[in-house]
């Protein structure tokens, strides 16, 4: 398919991050909190559970593994975050940076001071203040700060109103959250 014009089964976008946590109640509100983010659905509820070994094999998980809650939660206009309560055998915390797979999501803000603000009044503990952005996305107004979760995971928070370094470089512009509407 090498050269092909053939776009089919390309994705759009990304729809959804998934994260587990250990209590999803106490992750909704510090998302809420932390991100304003929007609880939509959910999807598996403590009275019907999923379980067993098709469950585990459709999602890849250890033997014993239950899924007691889902929920989806809007961030945003960007992907959403589908929270997931699971308990099973030989859990351990969430990954580091340096370990394999997913290490991160980040949240784009227009104030990184109140974003880290409220980041910290919600429960998270951020790893330094906010940093200006390195290398190519150096630009007035370009700042990152890393934070972690109280479950132990990490996200980021970057606010980039200055593109024109890595635009400039960039076979197709980066994406860009349009603003937060509030109403």
């Amino acid at each position: 398919m090498e050269g092909s014009n053939d776009r089919s089964g390309l994705p759009r976008g990304i729809d959804h991050v998934g994260v587990t946590v250990p209590d999803i109640d106490e992750a909704i509100r510090f998302l809420e909190r932390a991100f304003g983010a929007v609880p939509l659905y959910r999807n598996v509820t403590p009275d019907h559970p999923q379980q067993g070994p098709e469950t585990e094999r459709i999602l890849g998980l250890a033997a014993g593994t239950v899924v007691r809650e889902m929920c989806m939660v809007a961030l945003g206009t960007g992907p959403c975050i589908e929270l997931f309560e699971m308990h099973g055998p030989d859990q351990r915390s969430a990954v580091r940076p340096c370990d394999f797979g997913v290490q991160h999501f980040a949240v784009y803000v227009d104030d990184i001071e109140a974003g880290c603000r409220r980041f910290t009044e919600a429960g998270g503990m951020l790893l330094t203040g906010p940093q200006k952005q390195p290398s190519l996305e150096e630009g007035p107004g370009n700042f990152f700060c890393y934070g972690q979760t109280p479950w132990g995971m990490i996200v980021e928070l970057l606010a980039t109103p200055s593109r024109e370094r890595f635009d400039a470089v960039s076979p197709e512009k980066r994406y860009q959250p349009p603003p937060r509407q509030e109403g």
